[in-house]
Order: C-alpha cells, then structure tokens, then sequence
C-alpha cells in the first residue's frame, strides 16, 4: 500500500516491527498472549486479524497506541541505536552518594555523555519468565528436588553486565541498555509514566533521577 509516494506499514508489518523491536520470537509473543504461534504468524502475514483483546494486550506491551497500530497510514518509530562503547575510557570514582561499583558509575557516565541536555531515569530491571520457562522451572524443581526460581536466577545471571535507564529529552522518551560492550537507545513509541512497567520481556522499576535535576 502506498500513499503520497510512500510505502506505508501494514497491521501485520508493524506487529512485526514491534515484536523484533522488543526482542520477541513468535514463540515468546504467543506465549505471553496466551495464543498459537501459528495465529502470531497469520497477523505479521495479514492472513488474519486480533481480536480486540489481544489488540489490547499488544498495544499494552510493545507501549504503541491502538490508534497508531490499526492506521496503515501512520508509521511506527521503532528506531534502534546501538552504539560501540569502551568503558576504559571513563575514569568514575566512588561517591559516597551515587554508584559503589565503578562500573556501573561509568556506564552512568556514557549515557549522560551520549544524552547531556536530558533527564535521565535509573532502573532495575528484571527479564520475565515465560510461560514455558516457568513450566520447565517447577519441572526441574519437582524432580530434581532443587529450589524453584533456578530460571529466574539464571537470567539474572545473564543480565548481570546490563544497566538500565529512561531517558526524557525534549518530546522524546529512550529506553537505554548498557552494557560493557554496547549502549543500546530504543525510542518509546508512548512515554512511560509509571513507576513500574514492562517492555520486551523485561519488567522496570524507575529508581529515581540520576541526572538532569536542576543545581
């Protein structure tokens, strides 16, 4: 479809686009809607069609408005910066106010230096089982006789290099991922204004301004 000499953006496209985005296999998204992958990929072909419920449910976690999905005349900025970083080259020193650990005050540092002019939000952020993680989990668990969570623990694990962080500058809203090889800014379609809220399979909670205060 094209409109002014532009190719505009199918449902099934900007399902797509978001889902990538928020680093989602098929699977995963199905997962969490509580549908088959085979109805995940009749919607990226236009082969079929949500239902407003899962229409809800998706607009809710990929934080684009009902509106701007269902309108193949409006395109998505769904835009990803990821950008090389090289920590050795901050020098942070530990503040008795501020980050413990040296490297997490250098990654502070990277992003108030990529975003000087902006208000920026720490995080915790924390990845989210799926339903087939956590079924596999409790299996584990029930017989092997380990302690349930050993999933949960071991994404944290492997999340253990990354900060978080939201980024207010100007009329635009980032989300930033750190971590000791990359900073990753990806532009919220809607602004966040929650204390608590999840994207792309991660749950956040805002831990307050680092940066941007004024004084």
């Amino acid at each position: 479809m094209v409109r002014n000499g532009e190719a505009e953006m199918t449902l099934g496209e900007k399902l797509k686009s978001a889902r990538k985005c928020a680093g989602l296999t098929q699977e995963q998204l199905a997962e969490k809607l509580l549908v088959s992958r085979q109805a995940v990929t009749k919607w990226e072909t236009d082969k079929g069609l949500p239902d407003i419920e899962n229409l809800k449910q998706l607009s809710k976690l990929f934080h684009i408005g009902m509106d701007s999905l269902l309108d193949c005349g409006e395109t998505m900025d769904l835009s990803v910066m990821r950008e090389e970083i090289h920590l050795e080259d901050y020098t942070y020193t530990r503040k008795w106010r501020g980050r413990w650990s040296k490297k997490a005050g250098k990654k502070d540092m990277v992003v108030m230096g990529r975003y000087p002019n902006a208000e920026i939000h720490g995080l915790v952020g924390k990845q989210v089982l799926t339903k087939g993680e956590r079924a596999t989990d409790h299996a584990v668990g029930f017989l092997t006789g380990a302690p349930f969570g050993i999933a949960e623990f071991l994404n944290g694990i492997k999340n253990l290099d990354k900060e978080f962080y939201l980024v207010n500058q100007s009329d635009k809203q980032f989300l930033v991922v750190v971590t000791d090889e990359f900073m990753e800014s990806r532009r919220l379609v809607e602004k966040v204004t929650d204390r608590k809220f999840s994207f792309g399979g991660f749950s956040f909670v805002d831990c307050g301004i680092i940066s941007g205060l004024e004084g």
